[in-house]
């Protein structure tokens, strides 16, 4: 969440306790909706211990609360699983589209920077009591907010161990207990073509009893990311490259998923959103999970699927007595996703009402724990709920020395309904692979769920033998649950071969698609056999591996009580040479980039001083071809784009101009220094000063008059000086935001330095200068640097020119940053690439 940026130390910089000032943030409650004949005159609630935040002139960080939510009983159990998705996530977008728009006006005009969400119609700021003041006035909010902070359910380690595989396979006892095991035999179910997710702290991608079962895996060898992982924390050392710096995401995922007896749904694929930082998950990071989930993107954030949306979430964390997850919740149900929520870990054994939210919420489905023995976990959260008063949990599972896998290539043995909840995921997913009529339907779901439940008599909380507030439903029984699960699927089983010598075609992806529905994908095991079990009615069949021919197989008819045997006979391609060159931005050789074909086992390739690759020999077929230039980036994008390969192929590809998720792009343009003819009232050190405009200056969309100047090499439109702050990388939500940064570095003013502006040309095509001359770094004042940043009051472009650079802005940040720091385009952070004499132009996209 949105904290103030890291305070400038001279002789080093001092992040310590950043994390740790999150986690005093106290709850506060959020709506599930507003009633229909509710006031539209009534003031807003305020969260009291946001009033208590913004006193004595504090500012804090809070959510504005929009009256009007979406109707989402347009896409709840109509059509496939990717129709519903698709119909929650334009419903969703249309009601946050059409109500936050005089919102987010108003918040632009007062010089707000803002986060905008669209799962729970909420907007983020920072402010003070002013602003709350103001927005609680308005008649389209509900509700204001602080933000707050949630955290995985602490866990209690059991026992560790170092081995690199479970060695003979034995299912663990949490498994046997809810008697998986029994569905994988009588029913050959084991999650086949249903997809899991996990919001938590990251998944290993690559441990050995996960890796098959990642969706982003492509069989060869290599990994797609993009619709496949998500981390809004910006923690993992690559961003769209799964990771986990806890371990709790691992297990979890571990205990739905893993291979050799960990998980219960061994053959279910895997995705994950790493909602939480650590050990700690804050709302603006749940909240971007949510909506991740409901419509995954690439890694840029882009080009949003709810078709890959997945079918099932884990939610092991929680904390608190509300969260505006119930929100997330009732978007991801009406879009036919199934979620389990801890039910906490805040029992003794005895006391009512130590469940916490989300799970304890009415609109979740909560899970308790219990141990081998049978015996509640003296650590599970039990209800009624203080939220709603609803029973809680819904149902128990085990969550006692659940040995699952960890980061490495291990396992660890853990305790809390945190290790229960993934028993009850994984279950889902047995069901749903068992008697597929049933994706989607969580209504249903949960129905069996409950009645396949083994009652466990214990009222002490309230209840009934049947339902109570210390089980719920009572002890998972998933092979019960599919017992009364409605059996009309069909098996369809085969085998991939290559045609001519017959040999078995391990990692060969099959995807079955009903007509006019969901795609369900598999992938063959290592004798190349694969097995789907699928309800009536018809489909095709598509399977594609490297090195052969895509197989298509058109009008496969599903009959009831007959299942059917289709082999996939696989037809090996030829190789043709590819190589290429590849060119910069501006059209010359650019040396260090990294060619591959995404999603083929052909081995990444870097291009010579001469801009020229050679990827040697590739099989026929039609990639996807990416080139990503070396570090730093500057303003070389990446190259993403087709490759059809059925002969020799050369190649030339030019990087594109790197763009920001608002379609703000740079280039090298020609150099032409403005002097300065208007002195900047600055001295010393962290000053600023405002300036008027002579234009009005639209950034990041929203129009100025006028814009902070100062002495560390920023122009800032949201305020005039927030504090000595060291130079970070953009974006960050900490302050300063709404920043451009020509060369933000610590700089001072002495009498050899000025700051300046002048304004040159004529009305309509003026250009308006902001010039940084002679000044020293403080951290060598022998050391003196002059730059400047132009503002074209006709195209809307900025560019920073650079007359001497000294350490080629080693220490200094470049680019542009807009108003809620969660967006920018950087240039370089800390990296010696400047160079005397040069500019830099940057177009904007929001205009």
């Amino acid at each position: 969440m949105p904290l103030p940026r890291p305070i400038r130390r001279r002789s080093a910089l001092c992040l310590t306790g950043l994390l740790a000032a999150t986690a005093g943030l106290l709850s506060a409650p959020l709506p599930l909706a507003v009633a229909a004949d509710a006031s539209p005159a009534a003031p807003a609630q305020v969260d009291p211990a946001l009033r208590s935040a913004v006193e004595g002139g504090r500012q804090a960080t809070f959510f504005v609360v929009l009256k009007d939510r979406a109707d989402l009983g347009k896409s709840k159990g109509k059509g496939s699983h990717a129709q519903q998705a698709e119909a929650a996530y334009q419903e969703l977008q249309d009601t946050a589209r059409r109500s936050q728009g005089a919102l987010k006006k108003f918040l632009d005009e007062q010089r707000v920077g803002h986060q905008d969400y669209w799962i729970a119609n909420a907007v983020q700021v920072t402010g003070d009591a002013k602003l709350v003041a103001k927005l609680a006035k308005r008649d389209d909010v509900q509700k204001i907010v602080k933000a707050q902070t949630y955290h995985i359910d602490d866990t209690q380690v059991s026992a560790a161990t170092t081995a690199e595989t479970s060695s003979d396979g034995t299912p663990e006892w949490g498994v046997k207990d809810i008697e998986a095991d029994q569905v994988w035999s009588q029913y050959d179910a084991r999650g086949e073509g249903i997809v899991i997710a996990n919001v938590d702290s990251g998944v290993q991608y690559d441990h050995p009893d996960l890796v098959a079962n990642y969706r982003g895996n492509n069989g060869d060898g290599t990994f797609t990311n993009d619709y496949n992982f998500y981390d809004p924390t910006g923690l993992c050392a690559t961003p769209s490259t799964p990771c986990d710096n806890n371990g709790h995401g691992t297990h979890t995922m571990g205990t739905m998923v893993a291979k050799n007896g960990i998980g219960v749904a061994p053959n279910a694929k895997w995705i994950a959103a790493k909602g939480c930082e650590s050990s700690q998950c804050s709302d603006e990071y749940l909240l971007k999970a949510g909506q991740w989930l409901l419509a995954p993107t690439d890694h840029n954030g882009n080009n949003p699927r709810p078709d890959l949306a997945p079918n099932i979430v884990n939610n092991s964390w929680g904390g608190g007595d509300t969260t505006f997850y119930q929100d997330i919740v009732e978007a991801w149900n009406s879009a036919g996703i199934f979620e389990a929520f801890a039910a906490g870990n805040d029992g003794d054994g005895s006391t009512c009402s130590t469940s916490h939210a989300p799970g304890s919420q009415a609109p979740s489905y909560g899970v308790g724990a219990y141990d081998v023995n049978g015996r509640i976990a003296n650590f599970s959260g039990f209800g009624p709920s203080l939220v709603d008063g609803s029973t809680k949990p819904n149902i128990s599972a085990p969550g006692v020395n659940i040995r699952s896998t960890w980061p490495g290539s291990g396992y660890m043995a853990e305790s809390g309904t945190s290790m229960a909840t993934p028993h009850v995921a994984g279950a889902a997913a047995l069901l749903w692979s068992a008697a597929p009529s049933l994706i989607g339907d969580i209504d249903a779901t949960r129905a069996l769920l409950n009645q396949g439940a083994r009652d466990v008599d214990d009222t002490h909380c309230g209840g009934t033998a049947g339902m109570n507030n210390v089980w719920g439903e009572g002890r998972l029984d998933i092979l019960k649950s599919v017992d009364l699960a409605p059996h009309t699927a069909v098996s369809i089983t085969g085998k991939a071969t290559d045609q001519a010598t017959g040999a078995a075609l391990p990692g060969i992806v099959v995807r079955i698609t009903a007509d006019g529905g969901d795609t369900r994908t598999v992938t063959t095991a290592s004798d190349g056999s694969y097995r789907l079990a699928l309800a009536p009615g018809s489909y095709s069949v598509a399977a594609s591996g490297y090195g052969y021919a895509n197989f298509e197989l058109k009008g496969l008819t599903v009959v009831s009580g007959q299942p059917q045997t289709v082999p996939l006979a696989m037809t090996a391609v030829a190789t043709h040479a590819v190589t290429g060159t590849v060119l910069d931005v501006t059209g010359k050789p650019l040396a260090g980039a990294v060619v591959e074909l995404t999603g083929s086992p052909v081995k990444s390739v870097v291009s010579g001083q001469d801009g020229s690759y050679n990827l040697g020999k590739v099989a026929e077929g039609s990639y996807t071809l990416t080139v990503k230039p070396a570090q730093p980036v500057l303003c070389n994008g990446v190259f993403t784009g087709p490759l059809a390969v059925a002969a020799d192929v050369a190649k030339t590809v030019q990087a594109p101009a790197r763009t920001d998720n608002s379609g703000t792009s740079c280039a090298p343009t020609a150099y032409s220094w403005v002097k300065g003819a208007t002195k900047v009232a600055l001295s010393g050190d962290e000053d600023a000063k405002t300036v008027s405009l002579p234009f009005p200056v639209t950034y990041y969309g929203v129009k100025y008059t006028s814009a902070s100047v100062t002495t560390d090499g920023l122009v800032n439109f949201l305020a005039p000086r927030i504090g000595d702050y060291a130079n970070t990388a953009l974006p960050t939500p900490y302050q300063p935001n709404g920043v451009v940064a020509p060369f933000w570095d610590d700089l001072t003013l002495d009498k050899k330095a000025t700051v300046t502006t002048a304004t040159t040309g004529t009305a309509g095509q003026r250009t308006f200068a902001v010039v940084w001359d002679n000044v020293p770094l403080v951290s060598d004042s022998s050391k003196r640097v002059s730059f400047e940043v132009l503002f074209e009051e006709a195209s809307g472009a900025i560019t920073f020119q650079y007359q001497n650079v000294p350490g080629a802005g080693s220490g200094a940040t470049v680019g542009l940053e807009n108003q809620a720091g969660t967006d920018a385009l950087q240039y370089s952070f800390n990296q010696a690439v400047l160079t005397n004499g040069s500019a830099i132009r940057f177009t904007q996209g929001a205009k």
